[in-house]
C-alpha cells in the first residue's frame, strides 16, 4: 500500500489593509492626501482628494504630524517644501512625472540665462530644484489667472508643459517662451478614435485637460483642470461625457453623478496609455507599508527648499 503524504496548508489571515491604514493614521496623527489619478481604493481612504492646487493648499494648512502623499514625487516634494518640520511619506519613490523628468534644473537654468529679462513661471509638475529657480509656480487650475496678473512689460518663460503653455497663450493673448515638455498621458489621446466615439455617442460632450495636445483641445466642448472637469460633469445637464484626462478621475465623477455615463478618451495605441504609469505605482499595499515603516520619506536640501518656497507662496497669494 502506497503511503500518502499530506501537506499541511499554513493559513495566514490576510490583512484588512483599509482598517490597518486607518489605525496607523490615527496612531501617527497623519493625514492622507490623494490625487484624483490614484487607484479608486486609495481615493476612498484619503482624507482629502484633489488636484495639485487643492492638495498644495491642504498641505499648507494641515496640523497633522505626518503627511502621507498618495501621488507622485513632485507633489510630495511640494508638501515638504511647505512643511519642513513634518514627515512626508510617498508610497513609492519611483512615482515620478514625465514633465518633471523632462525639465532638469541645470538645463532650465541655462535656458533662463540665454533669455535674460524673462521671468520663469513653472507649472507645479516640476522638481523642487526647478521650483527653486522659478519666479512663480502655477497649476492648471490657476495658470491663466496668474499669467494675467503678470505686468504686460514682463517677458515670460513658461515651463515645462508646452501644451498647457499654448493654451494659456491662447486664453490670455500673452506671448511666452515655452519649454518643450509634455505629459506622456495627455499627449497620447487619439483624435481619430475620439471622432469615432463622438459618432457612436452623439450626445456625449468631450471634456479635456489643458495638458492635451491642441488638436484635442480644439475639439473639446469644455477645457479645465482636473477639479474643474469634475465640477463641470456634476453641474452639466448632459448625461454623457468623453473624458480626455487620466481616467482615475472617473471614479470621483461616477460617485458624484452615478446616473451619468463617462467614457475614457482612448490613446492612439492599443494600450492603457490613458493611465499614468507613475500614479499607478502607488498601491494600497505600498500605502500600508510606507505608513507602517515610516518610509520612503521625502527629504530636501534646505537651501533648495527655501528658494522653492517663495514661488509657491506667491502662487498661493495670487490664487
Amino acid at each position: 500500500m502506497n503511503t500518502l503524504e499530506f501537506k499541511k496548508e499554513i493559513c495566514i489571515p490576510s490583512l484588512d489593509l483599509a482598517s490597518e491604514i486607518l489605525a496607523l493614521k490615527k496612531k501617527m496623527n497623519a493625514v492622507i492626501l490623494a490625487h484624483y489619478y490614484q487607484e479608486s481604493e486609495i481615493q476612498d481612504l484619503a482624507d482629502f482628494i484633489g488636484d495639485s492646487l487643492e492638495l498644495s493648499k491642504r498641505a499648507a494648512a494641515t496640523e497633522a504630524d505626518v503627511i502621507v502623499f498618495a501621488g507622485v514625487h513632485f507633489m510630495a516634494e511640494t508638501a515638504k517644501i511647505l512643511n519642513p518640520g513634518k514627515k512626508v511619506l510617498l508610497p513609492d519613490l519611483n512615482a515620478g512625472c514625465s514633465l518633471a523628468e523632462g525639465c532638469p534644473a541645470p538645463m532650465l537654468k541655462q535656458f533662463k540665462e540665454e533669455h535674460p529679462g524673462h521671468i520663469v513661471i513653472s507649472y507645479i509638475n516640476c522638481s523642487a530644484a526647478v521650483k527653486a529657480i522659478s519666479d512663480i509656480i502655477c497649476t492648471s487650475s490657476n495658470a491663466v489667472k496668474i499669467v494675467e496678473q503678470v505686468p504686460a512689460d514682463k517677458k515670460i518663460i513658461f515651463a515645462p508643459d508646452r501644451n498647457l503653455g499654448r493654451y494659456i497663450m491662447k486664453k490670455t493673448g500673452r506671448e511666452m517662451l515655452l519649454w518643450d515638455g509634455s505629459c506622456i498621458v495627455h499627449e497620447t489621446f487619439s483624435d481619430r478614435k475620439i471622432i469615432q466615439l463622438k459618432t457612436e455617442n452623439p450626445n456625449a460632450l468631450l471634456i479635456a485637460h489643458p495638458e492635451c495636445e491642441e488638436v484635442i483641445l480644439n475639439r473639446a466642448e469644455f477645457i479645465g483642470s482636473t477639479s474643474a472637469l469634475l465640477k463641470f460633469t456634476a453641474e452639466s445637464t448632459s448625461n454623457e461625457f468623453i473624458v480626455a484626462t487620466e481616467e482615475g478621475i472617473i471614479h470621483q465623477m461616477q460617485k458624484l453623478s452615478p446616473q451619468k455615463k463617462f467614457i475614457p478618451a482612448p490613446p492612439d495605441a492599443n494600450c492603457s496609455c490613458n493611465e499614468c504609469p507613475y500614479m499607478k505605482l502607488n498601491t494600497l499595499e505600498k500605502l500600508y507599508l510606507c505608513m507602517k515603516d515610516g518610509r520612503p520619506e521625502i527629504t530636501l536640501d534646505e537651501d533648495i527648499r527655501q528658494k522653492a518656497l517663495k514661488p509657491i507662496q506667491l502662487m498661493l497669494e495670487m490664487s
